[in-house]
């Protein structure tokens, strides 16, 4: 799965890297400890509004959702914080996420992920509950690119609200998970899936509404583009936050 992740990359450098049209009237601050339901950006491919006649048929937005998927017809927005993935393999079949593979589809930039590595060799650390202690893995482009994890969008609208208020609706996301590859296996065995850019418009065209096709279009990272490294366990309280959390590891 994918839990945390860091995001620093502001505004205006996320609208050249992704060619975006449409920005936020507000900024997200740099977030080096992204947990679910925090807010974050996500990039999108979409029909402009009935208002907007002298704009292109199909647009692209950077828009700020609320990360951990709220289905269209929950009941309660609070089953976003147990969506916060969905497995590639069965993203076509799942009914919270079917529709919207087909329909609405997004990236979600990163620097890079964290993945927590459960030791099992004889002598390693032993936390409070007697099991191996976890070490937190920082993975990442080696090459310092924008990580765009593919990641599907719904609306949900809360009905105790007038329809005319827009806080009445709610745009949340998931990431889409694969299996790891290379040596990212022997950290985790899930990773997000990620999308390099010669795929980013095939995956965020909206006239594409076969959501089997449009998955079909995800391949794995290339082995040996991301890197990995342990980092400090501090990133396993989300109050902690700063770019002292990605820095490398170091033996005292």
């Amino acid at each position: 799965m994918c839990g945390r992740y860091a995001a620093s990359r502001d505004t205006a450098t996320l609208v050249t890297e992704f060619e975006v049209s449409a920005a936020p009237h507000r900024d997200l601050a740099a977030d080096y400890n992204v947990a679910p339901t925090k807010e974050v950006y996500a990039v999108v491919d979409r029909a402009p509004g009935p208002a907007a006649q002298d704009e292109p048929q199909i647009r692209r937005e950077l828009a700020i959702v609320r990360w951990g998927l709220v289905p269209s017809w929950a009941k309660d927005p609070a089953i976003g914080s147990r969506m916060i993935n969905a497995r590639v393999e069965t993203v076509n079949e799942k009914p919270a996420y079917r529709t919207a593979a087909a329909r609405r589809r997004c990236l979600l930039p990163a620097d890079g992920y964290y993945e927590w590595y459960e030791p099992t060799e004889p002598g390693a650390p032993v936390g409070r509950a007697g099991r191996p202690r976890k070490q937190p893995f920082y993975i990442h482009p080696a090459d310092g690119s924008v990580l765009a994890m593919a990641g599907l969008y719904e609306f949900w609208r809360d009905p105790q609200r007038p329809p005319e208020d827009p806080d009445s609706w709610l745009w949340t996301v998931t990431i889409i998970t694969t299996s790891a590859t290379d040596e990212l296996g022997r950290i985790h065995d899930r990773m997000p899936m990620c999308v390099r850019p010669e795929q980013w418009s095939g995956w965020l065209d909206p006239a594409n509404t076969d959501g089997r096709a449009a998955v079909s279009l995800l391949t794995p990272a290339a082995p040996g583009w991301l890197a990995a490294y342990p980092v400090s366990r501090e990133v396993n309280n989300v109050r902690h936050n700063g770019p002292e959390l990605i820095a490398p590891l170091t033996e005292d």
